[in-house]
C-alpha cells in the first residue's frame, strides 16, 4: 500500500531527527555538522504533491561537514548510514535506485540502504550547485551569473541543525538580490518586454494569427517574470513560474488580463487583454516607488496602430536609479536566466558562468 503522503520537508525533518541523527551521534559523537534539505526538488520550494513521490523525492537530506573534514568523514559516515538506517521510514523506502542515475526512485532492498543522505562540505555543495562559495563574499558577477532557480533552491527548504554555524548566515546572505542588482534585473526585464511588445499586432496585421498568439504568449511569460521580480523574489524555472506567480500579491486583475490575451480568438480581444496587463504592471511598478511615477497608459507604436506600454521608458528610468556606476553601465541583458533559456547551460554552473562572462566581461 502507498504510505500516507506528507510534504517532503516534513518527511525529511522527521527522517533526520528520528533516523539520521541517532546514527551520527552514535557513530561520530564529536562530529560538528549541519543538516538541511535544500537544493533540487519540488519540496524545497514547497510545491510537492503526491505526484512528486515517483522520482527524486523521499526521505533525503544533506549533512554538511567542515571543509577540511570532508575527505576523512564523508565515506565512513555514508557507510554507517547505509548499514544502520531503517529500510523504511513512515512507510517510505529509504533506498534509492538505480545507483548513480540522473533520476532515482525509492525502492525496497534486502541489503544495505543506498540512501540519499548526502555527506558533503558546504564549499563542495556550493561549488556544485552555485558555481561559487558565497561565504567570503558575493560579487555582482555571482549574482548575475547564477540562475534564480539555484538561489531559490539555496534559500528554500529547511535547516534542521547548524552546528557549523555557517549555513544559516549563508542563506541569509542570499535571501534576496542587493538593491542595485535588483534594479538592474528589473530594468532588463522591462527591456525584454520593450523588444517584442509591438510584434503581436504586426503579426496579426499580416494575417499571421498563430504568430501573434505565439509572441503574445512570450510576452505573457515576460510579464509574469517581471511581477515575480517586482516582489523581490527569485524567478524559478518554467515548471514553477506560474506557481510562483500565484503567490504574488494583488494579481487578480492582471491574471484576468493575461488569461484574456492568451485565450482570445481575435487580435482585438488579445490586444485588449495585453493593454490591461501592461497598465496593471506599470501601476505595480509605480507602487514600488523606485522611480518617479511613470505614465501607465498604453500608446501607439511609432504611429502604428498597435498599443504598447513602451517598456523601454521603465528600463531607462530604473537604470538611472542604480547607484553603482559599474552596474549602471552594463548592457541591459540582465542575469544569465534572462538572456539564456537553455536547460543544458542553466543547470551547469560553470557553463552559466562562462556565458555570463562572455556578455559581462567587465565583472569577472
Amino acid at each position: 500500500m502507498t504510505p500516507r503522503f506528507l510534504p517532503g520537508l516534513q518527511l525529511s525533518q522527521r527522517f533526520y531527527e528520528e533516523a539520521v541523527r541517532p546514527v551520527v551521534v552514535g557513530e561520530f559523537p564529536r562530529l560538528v555538522y549541519s543538516a538541511a534539505r535544500i537544493g533540487s526538488g519540488s519540496e524545497v520550494l514547497g510545491y510537492d504533491t503526491e505526484r512528486s513521490a515517483d522520482h527524486e523525492w523521499g526521505p533525503r537530506l544533506q549533512l554538511f561537514v567542515a571543509d577540511d573534514e570532508e575527505g576523512a568523514v564523508s565515506e565512513p559516515l555514508a557507510s554507517a548510514l547505509s548499514h544502520r538506517l531503517p529500510k523504511e521510514f513512515l512507510g517510505w523506502p529509504t533506498h534509492f535506485e538505480p545507483s548513480g542515475a540522473a533520476i532515482r526512485r525509492m525502492a525496497h532492498t534486502d541489503g544495505p540502504v543506498r540512501h540519499r543522505v548526502d555527506v558533503v562540505s558546504l564549499a563542495g555543495w556550493c561549488a556544485d550547485r552555485l558555481g561559487f562559495d558565497p561565504r567570503p563574499r558575493v560579487t555582482t558577477f555571482d549574482w548575475l551569473a547564477t540562475p534564480g532557480q539555484r538561489f531559490a533552491e539555496t534559500v528554500g527548504g529547511a535547516v534542521f541543525h547548524d552546528g557549523l554555524g555557517e549555513l544559516l548566515p549563508l542563506r541569509a546572505r542570499l535571501e534576496c538580490y542587493p538593491d542595485d542588482v535588483w534594479r538592474f534585473l528589473l530594468a532588463s526585464q522591462w527591456q525584454r518586454i520593450a523588444q517584442e511588445e509591438a510584434f503581436p499586432g504586426r503579426c496579426a496585421e499580416v494575417g499571421d494569427e498563430l504568430g501573434s498568439q505565439l509572441v503574445t504568449a512570450r510576452l505573457v511569460r515576460e510579464i509574469i517574470r517581471l511581477w515575480v521580480l517586482m516582489e523581490r523574489r527569485y524567478v524559478p524555472y518554467s515548471k514553477w513560474l506560474g506557481t510562483a506567480f500565484a503567490a504574488v500579491r494583488d494579481t487578480a486583475e492582471v491574471v484576468a488580463a493575461l488569461r484574456q490575451a492568451l485565450t482570445a480568438g481575435t487580435w482585438g480581444d488579445r490586444e485588449a487583454g495585453m493593454r490591461s496587463a501592461y497598465q496593471g504592471t506599470a501601476e505595480r511598478h509605480n507602487r514600488l516607488g523606485l522611480t518617479p511615477p511613470m505614465d501607465s497608459a498604453t500608446r501607439s507604436y511609432y504611429g502604428r496602430p498597435y498599443q504598447v506600454v513602451d517598456g523601454g521608458r521603465f528600463a531607462a528610468a530604473l537604470r538611472d536609479t542604480i547607484a553603482d556606476q559599474g552596474i549602471r553601465e552594463l548592457p541591459l541583458v540582465g542575469g544569465v536566466d534572462q538572456f539564456l533559456d537553455s536547460t543544458d547551460v542553466l543547470t551547469h554552473p560553470q557553463r552559466a558562468r562562462a556565458a555570463a562572462a562572455a556578455l559581462l566581461p567587465g565583472l569577472t
